[in-house]
């Protein structure tokens, strides 16, 4: 190995660290405010880069579809929750963003033709059907779970990536897509060449963890999701409510992976299932951070992409294993370094 090929791959590790740090950002929120593991959050990034790629190809994507039937399926779920509770006064909202938002971002995918419209339209509307996604699958599926153990939500998260996963594949099929780049700029810094979507990755990630950093830092509702992420039962007792959080933090998460996936879907061919094996590396990441700290996840993030660029050039047959084993050193770090409390009953 010389120094361009170094340098090569150090460019290829850390824009895939840079979206690594995203899920795991994304990832670590989750947990802390709901106490998920949310293994489907790779399915966010498919369906983000697949929906873009189906409006880029001219045709309508069948997201739109689930979009519209979810919501449907909430609102009636939340109506006749309302009804027998006597609160009225739920109705407006419930009709609002479970059904007049959705069918209004469908009656948009099918006026407009979206494979005519500039790629930024098109990124808002894939944003505006997969974003939503997030906070109707936690009210259907881990809101009425919100006080089982880890364990058991554990579980949930595997059936509920199953579910989206099959989804996937029955919407957009076996066959992978890429999508149109951002930027066609080449830039040359020295022996290295750099592309301008290499560029555009890194610089949104950066952009984006700023953002969150000051959203959790000067909002109001990032200082509830921080509290919520603190202490659930001393949030509540503040009147912050733990349904808000939990819908907040997923809808975050859902909005992360989504854009995640179309950051990388012009530099990889994204398949149904590419979202799992992205999202896992995140989770390795987050580990890394023990499913707790922000500036150790994206730094665990880089940590992996670097791993995986520099061996899948010395071991590429073996790069997921050493990806995936770089667990193990961490774990045993932890549980020796860590007090362990009994969990009462």
């Amino acid at each position: 190995m010389n120094l361009e090929i170094a340098l090569l791959l150090g460019q290829d590790g850390i824009v895939n660290g840079a979206i690594y740090a995203l899920l795991a950002l994304a990832l670590v929120l989750v947990f802390a405010v709901t106490r998920v593991i949310f293994i489907p959050q790779g399915e966010f990034v498919a369906y983000g880069a697949l929906t873009l790629a189906t409006f880029q190809m001219g045709k309508t994507p069948n997201t739109i579809w689930l979009l519209l039937g979810v919501g449907i399926l909430v609102a009636l779920i939340d109506t006749i929750i309302a009804v027998r509770g006597g609160n009225l006064g739920r109705l407006k909202r419930i009709v609002l963003w479970n059904l007049v938002l959705p069918a209004v971002v469908v009656g948009l995918v099918l006026l407009l033709e979206p494979g005519k419209l500039p790629l930024a339209a098109q990124v808002a509307l894939t944003l505006a059907i997969v974003v939503p996604l997030g906070p109707m699958v936690y009210r259907l599926v881990y809101q009425p779970l919100a006080e089982a153990s880890v364990l058991i939500l554990l579980i949930v998260s595997v059936a509920v990536h199953l579910v989206l996963a099959g989804l996937g594949l029955l919407f957009f099929g076996a066959e992978g897509s890429r999508t149109t780049p951002f930027s066609e700029a080449q830039f040359q810094l020295g022996t290295l060449a750099v592309n301008g979507q290499t560029v555009f990755v890194v610089g949104t990630s950066v952009v984006l963890i700023i953002a969150l950093y000051q959203f959790f830092g000067r909002t109001l509702y990032g200082k509830a999701l921080r509290a919520t992420a603190i202490n659930r039962v001393g949030a509540r007792l503040m009147g912050i409510s733990n349904t808000m959080a939990g819908k907040l933090s997923f809808t975050l998460a859902a909005g992360i992976g989504a854009l995640s996936g179309i950051l990388i879907s012009p530099i990889t061919t994204v398949y149904y299932d590419t979202g799992f094996m992205i999202g896992l590396k995140g989770f390795v990441a987050a580990i890394i951070a023990g499913l707790a700290s922000y500036p150790l996840a994206a730094a665990g993030a880089v940590l992996v992409g670097l791993l995986e660029s520099f061996s899948s050039f010395w071991a590429s047959a073996f790069k997921e294993v050493i990806v995936f084993t770089l667990i193990i050193p961490v774990l045993m770090w932890r549980s020796l370094t860590s007090h362990h409390v009994e969990e009462e009953e």
